[in-house]
């Protein structure tokens, strides 16, 4: 977490960022210190805070060169709230300027589910003793009150004094031990108990052409009052018990967390930890000469200037509260092949003051990102494979030979990025991912060699125009 005393310097967000990223440094250097900054205006004296606003950044570069990445990892580092959204989407017909603010409410959304499940991990072990209870009380029910009645003979329990119980009360808390212990070792796991479970008392209302000035917060609010209102109805489910104990624990730790906290501790993640990355920026630029139509009702000038109050700051009504976007750290990215980031209206232009060019892939750049990376291709298909007990292992003669393959395809037919090295490996190991575990079996060793490359890739290569329809 950002309030953390702990948390990561500059450089060991960047070593961070490299287990899943190669090159382009400057644009992690950049986004590095934007999180620090963001730490460090938290620990800045109070009147201060509200003064530094975030460095918005803009990304320059082609597709699959990792600005999304870099953003997304970004935000998985600060355990921060993150949404992603393309610009060109409030472009589209139907859309208005208030639209916009979705990405807001989007970003709130999803500060609130992270907020949730810290706060349900917290009360796991309380909830799961509830749902312990539960089950326990669907297999044996209590016996209420304690009868004093004569001596009860019991199976199981000894034959000595000691062991026989004076009642029925003492008989049933007995064998609700015995009932308990071999729930939690999962003895019973397969048995079916009937439980009650919630189901929502009114399905979700939708509006088409409702009411002026009724946007989707107001609409959600009214929903979620309507919901509060009806009441709460369960159903019985017959399910076996590993069913029923994940069903019924989100149900506990759900009673268990206070949702108010729970609501202004997200606004305030939202607003201090938020991260919005708008992609496709460079849609939305009106090129110079060409007219600023992008649409029959939103023009892309249009779409500039909605966006500005969100990245300037402003106030925005979420069905959770009020959040506002002062200090939400906005990374805007665009391939700008056609338009220039000066196309960009001047006022828009003057609040992503950081830019950053990201560098297109080299050949070397690709055998890295086959080799290195903790989630590198080749390790999936490795990880793949092996759940069949077969082991797949690459040559590294192999894997420079891709790179250069995945570099030369890139180059003569249309620069996708590292996503090339997708259709690359997938032309690869098409034919043995189709024949395991049918003709090659169990135990099986394969080795990718240069060979097997030439082989099977020297069509992609040769012919440009079957290329062209490959991704």
């Amino acid at each position: 977490m950002l309030d953390s005393a702990t948390f990561l310097t500059p450089a060991q967000i960047v070593a961070e960022l490299d287990k899943y990223i190669i090159g382009q440094h400057d644009a992690k250097r950049h986004v590095a210190i934007a999180l620090r900054n963001r730490w460090r205006r938290l620990h800045a004296p109070l009147d201060m805070q509200r003064e530094i606003v975030p460095n918005n950044i803009l990304m320059i570069g082609s597709t699959g060169v990792g600005k999304t990445e870099i953003a997304r990892r970004l935000a998985s580092i600060a355990d921060a709230p993150f949404t992603k959204v393309e610009a060109s989407k409030f472009t589209e017909v139907g859309y208005v300027g208030r639209d916009v603010e979705s990405m807001v409410r989007d970003l709130v959304e999803q500060s609130v589910n992270m907020v949730k499940h810290r706060r349900k991990e917290e009360v796991k072990s309380r909830a799961a003793q509830a749902v312990e209870d539960i089950i326990l009380d669907a297999l044996i029910p209590p016996v209420t009150g304690s009868n004093s009645g004569g001596p009860k003979l019991s199976v199981g329990f000894g034959s000595d004094a000691s062991g026989v119980p004076e009642s029925d009360y003492e008989l049933n808390e007995r064998t609700r031990e015995k009932f308990r212990l071999k729930i939690r070792s999962g003895e019973l796991d397969e048995r079916k108990i009937d439980i009650k479970v919630q189901q929502s008392s009114m399905p979700g209302v939708g509006m088409v052409g409702g009411p002026a000035g009724l946007d989707e917060a107001s609409l959600s609010g009214l929903q979620d009052m309507l919901g509060s209102m009806m009441p709460k109805k369960t159903r019985k489910r017959k399910v076996t018990i590993a069913e029923a104990r994940k069903i019924l624990l989100d149900e506990e730790a759900a009673k268990l967390i206070d949702m108010d906290e729970v609501k202004d501790e997200a606004i305030r993640q939202a607003e201090n930890a938020g991260i919005i990355f708008i992609d496709e920026i460079d849609k939305v630029a009106s090129r110079a000469g060409k007219g600023g139509g992008g649409g029959p009702d939103v023009s892309r000038e249009g779409v500039q200037r909605d966006l500005l109050p969100i990245v300037e700051g402003s106030a925005v009504s979420t069905k959770y509260g009020i959040i506002n976007t002062d200090h939400i750290l906005f990374i805007a990215a665009g391939a700008f092949h056609v338009a220039k980031p000066s196309d960009l209206i001047p006022e828009l232009q003057g609040r992503f003051p950081i830019r950053v060019e990201l560098q297109s892939l080299t050949k070397d750049d690709f055998y890295r990102i086959l080799k290195e990376p903790k989630n590198a291709l080749t390790k999936q298909y490795e990880a793949l494979l092996k759940s069949e007990e077969v082991e797949l292992s690459f040559d590294d003669a192999a894997l420079e030979r891709l790179a250069e393959i995945a570099f030369q395809v890139n180059a003569e037919v249309e620069n996708i990025g590292a996503r090339r090295l997708h259709t690359v490996m997938s032309r690869l190991l098409n034919d043995i991912l189709f024949d395991v575990p049918d003709l090659i079996g169990a135990h099986a060793r394969i080795q990718i060699t240069v060979a097997m490359v030439e082989e099977r890739l020297r069509g992609m290569v040769s012919n440009r125009d079957l290329s062209q329809y490959i991704l």
